[in-house]
């Protein structure tokens, strides 16, 4: 099955609020899967919107005090989402999120 992409910032979606460039982008996808592509702001506001069925983040070490925090205001996602992680041997550390 292929999949579309939402890129917020092409195609005027970036000015949409979430849920309205979710409706866009499956309107585009014909019923295919949608992946959203972005940084911490954005996956903050598609979880706090609850429109996020899988997520699959990959958690790279870095000096504590630096990038953008992404868990910040997403309290009890757990209650959500079966939440699964593994560490590879380079350091990362690859978590998922499944719609419960």
């Amino acid at each position: 099955m292929g999949h579309r992409g939402l890129h917020r910032g092409v195609g005027g979606v970036s000015d949409a609020e979430p849920a309205e460039a979710l409706e866009q982008a499956r309107q585009a996808a014909g019923g295919r899967d949608i992946r959203i592509g972005g940084g911490p702001s954005t996956i903050r506001e598609f979880l706090a919107a609850d429109l996020i069925d899988y997520l699959h983040i990959v958690v790279v070490p870095i000096v504590l005090g630096r990038g953008e925090r992404l868990w910040d205001g997403l309290e009890a996602l757990e209650d959500r989402f079966q939440i699964e992680s593994v560490n590879s041997p380079s350091g990362v550390t690859h978590v998922t999120f499944s719609r419960r």
